[in-house]
């Protein structure tokens, strides 16, 4: 199958290839980024001696980019990761995440719609589109988890521009028959992430002693999920999901943020004892002269409409299609931070390119 991935060099959608590519020896990826900040071809660096992979750099906005490619290279498969992302980045200026987030999904839309009509695959084609869960907004403590039929309601203009794509995706769908899927996804974490997301973040200011930075009172609730789980969730929608509908994907893992911080820090403060080596790389870290990381720990305010609580009730996916995770978090999270220890190159490269917030999640 030749499959175009959006968003390829970014972090998600790095893993995603890496991913395809190792499951499949039969599957030809087509990698559409357009290396803003947080895309990164270093993500695919271990790929590029594969003939497999075909990289081109563009955005998705750019539709005679967009339907040439998909033209070209006989696209079956779509699989839409591009996005911008980070909702500090949307509340500073909302723009650049209307543009990318709505227009862009569009503008992918139409050229399938287009391309397959002409080559005879509008019904055969397949379009999967990945969402998140805050377009459902925020819950209460008690609240039951968000599924599949919970009311829109965004916070954030973030959120807002992902809740239109998924509304214009399910459009195409209906109106065009245009063959769709949609997945709503809880908080990813894993390889690759570009360091201004919490876990990152947190990680790499415990290497050079910096503060961590806590909203509030760190008491908001995430469920997370490992990145290769996210992707294998992904495979089984494609192969397996109903044509127009959406598959609400978690790890069965609330953690407030706090409570997140603190793992991280334990899980890096036993790194250090087992490896006296580290301590002669990251001297700046207390963990180098046995302090807790815990130590850096500093509660900041809170950002303006900071949703308190997100939850992922992911009983129709395992249900229909039988999936579940195979990470819980303490093992996701020693293989994050481990990654993060052995890929230094990687990370300070990527720590140059752009401001990286104080703040997040």
């Amino acid at each position: 199958m030749n499959i175009l991935v959006t968003g390829a060099a970014g972090f998600i959608g790095s893993n995603y290839v890496h991913h395809r590519l190792n499951s499949s020896e039969a599957d030809q990826v087509v990698a559409l980024d357009a290396l803003t900040y947080a895309g990164n071809r270093a993500n695919l660096a271990e790929l590029e001696d594969d003939p497999r992979l075909i990289f081109i750099e563009g955005s998705i906005c750019d539709a005679q980019l967009v339907e040439s490619v998909v033209r070209e290279h006989q696209i079956g498969l779509l699989v839409h990761f591009a996005a911008e992302s980070h909702v500090d980045r949307s509340i500073d200026g909302p723009d650049a995440f209307i543009e990318a987030n709505i227009v862009g999904t569009h503008t992918l839309l139409r050229a399938c719609k287009s391309v397959w009509g002409e080559l005879g695959l509008a019904g055969g084609g397949h379009f999967h589109h990945v969402s998140t869960d805050e377009v459902y907004g925020t819950l209460g403590p008690e609240d039951p988890a968000f599924h599949e039929r919970t009311p829109y309601a965004p916070n954030s203009p973030y959120a807002a521009s992902k809740a239109a794509s998924d509304h214009l995706v399910r459009s195409y769908n209906r109106t065009f028959g245009l063959r769709v899927t949609t997945s709503n996804c809880s908080n990813n974490y894993g390889p690759y992430q570009f360091p201004e997301k919490l876990i990152p973040l947190c990680i790499l200011n415990v290497l050079a002693g910096r503060p961590l930075p806590i909203y509030g009172d760190g008491k908001q609730i995430r469920d997370w999920l490992y990145v290769e789980d996210h992707c294998r969730a992904i495979d089984s929608i494609i192969a397996r999901g109903s044509v127009g509908d959406t598959y609400n994907v978690g790890g069965n893992n609330e953690w407030a943020n706090i409570d997140v911080v603190r793992l991280l820090c334990a899980l890096l403060d036993s790194r250090f004892q087992d490896d006296t080596d580290l301590a002669k790389r990251f001297p700046e870290s207390p963990c180098a002269v046995g302090t807790s990381a815990s130590t850096l720990i500093r509660f900041v305010d809170d950002r303006p409409g900071h949703d308190t609580r997100y939850a992922i009730n992911a009983g129709k996916i395992g249900s229909e299609l039988n999936f579940t995770p195979r990470e819980n978090f303490e093992t996701g999270l020693g293989m994050t931070v481990d990654w993060y220890l052995d890929n230094e190159v990687w990370w300070k490269s990527v720590q140059g390119k752009n401001n990286i917030p104080s703040a997040k999640n």
